[in-house]
């Protein structure tokens, strides 16, 4: 079988990053080829070290449910984002957070951001959510506030993720301001993902809307400790939001919806000042050097507020037929899993998303692209 046969009869694209198994066989490659996964957005540096102990300490207390309203985690939380109690809602990851905010308004319109996290759009389509997708145009994928706001005007809840996934950007907090006052007018809830805020390595503008809330209750932030903590397979997100709104969203969840294990981590892990400071310094210490590392290879570089970045080959690579599929092909099978963005309409594979890690791996990765464009 010729390897363009084999593409055509092989999986789909897996629809988020870290699913190597598919693609492997996609490509026609074993089961064991070995892989370094920059596909998926997680902290190199953790989880904490403490936290596999932890967790063993508590497998006694599996047998007793979570206490149904998780208090003392939403009290950690509260006095992490500077809110009451009552306005955090703990959540089985950020996706069930997304899925939560799409069922209050179900039947009625979204706006959906372009390209942007797949599962607003999955979920607005589970709750009956008709969707005005708008879009941030390439190459800059920069926000047309002016266009948004006319959107506003039709719409009953707009998703956004602010920094952006898979781009990288993210909205001024100038425009933002903008932005809700519009929709404080329209009568439209914002529902603004920060799941990778804390992974922003400036401050300032890359700060968390969350100060905003006691302004703006038509506002509701997702946050997910998964990316940070580098925990996916615990599933620990949670919103924030007015008190009537963190009501609501409560009544439409299951009960128990966030194992004890998970629940039990939320105070020690945001008590871990020393874990958040040696991530700040690793964004601080790696994120400039590698942007400009990567476009030094001959790729285009989206700009970047977070820890993944939005490349594609350059005018020039394109020229030769290096096109996003086929560098990812060439990483892949180099060794390097990166993640392709054929499920995110706007992008539509001709883009490809790196997550940062750590030097001695962004430095494998970066030998491989050089070899790849050669």
């Amino acid at each position: 079988m010729s390897p363009d046969e084999r593409r055509m009869s092989a999986p789909p694209w897996p629809s988020h990053g870290g699913q190597s198994a598919a693609l492997l066989q996609r490509y026609g490659l074993p089961p064991g080829h070995s892989l370094e996964d920059f596909s998926a957005n997680l902290n190199p540096l953790g989880p904490p070290a403490w936290v596999a102990e932890a967790l063993g300490r508590q497998v006694d207390a599996l047998c007793h449910y979570p206490a149904p309203d998780y208090w003392p985690a939403r009290e950690a939380l509260a006095a992490h984002h500077g809110v009451a109690p009552e306005q955090v809602l703990l959540t089985n990851g950020g996706a069930e957070a997304i899925f939560l905010a799409a069922a209050l308004h179900a039947g009625k319109r979204a706006g959906v951001l372009t390209p942007s996290f797949g599962e607003y759009a999955r979920a607005c389509r589970a709750h009956g959510l008709s969707m005005t997708p708008i879009a941030l145009p390439a190459p800059g994928f920069a926000l047309d506030l002016e266009v948004l706001m006319v959107a506003l005007r039709k719409i009953d809840v707009l998703f956004l993720c602010r920094p952006n996934n898979p781009t990288a950007t993210l909205i001024p907090l100038e425009q933002m301001h903008r932005l809700l006052a519009c929709a404080a007018a329209c009568g439209c809830q914002v529902v603004v993902d920060e799941a990778f805020i804390h992974l922003a390595p400036g401050q300032g503008e890359e700060a968390s809307l969350a100060p905003l809330l006691a302004e703006n209750p038509h506002m509701v932030l997702l946050h997910s400790l998964t990316k940070f903590y580098t925990l996916p397979g615990l599933r620990l997100g949670h919103v924030l939001a007015d008190i009537s709104t963190i009501d609501a969203l409560a009544a439409c969840q299951p009960a128990w919806s966030v194992n004890r294990m998970a629940a039990e981590l939320v105070a020690p892990l945001l008590a871990d000042t020393a874990f958040a400071g040696q991530t700040r310094a690793w964004l601080e210490s790696e994120h400039p050097p590698m942007a400009t590392a990567l476009a030094q290879t001959g790729l285009e570089v989206v700009p970047s507020t977070t820890s993944f970045f939005l490349v594609r080959p350059g005018h020039t690579l394109r020229e030769r037929g290096l096109v996003s599929d086929v560098l990812f092909e060439r990483l892949l099978r180099g060794g390097m899993l990166v993640r392709h963005t054929h499920n995110f309409p706007g992008l539509d594979g001709g883009w490809l998303r790196i997550a940062l890690r750590d030097r001695a791996a962004n430095q494998r990765l970066l030998k491989v692209f050089n070899d790849c464009v050669c």
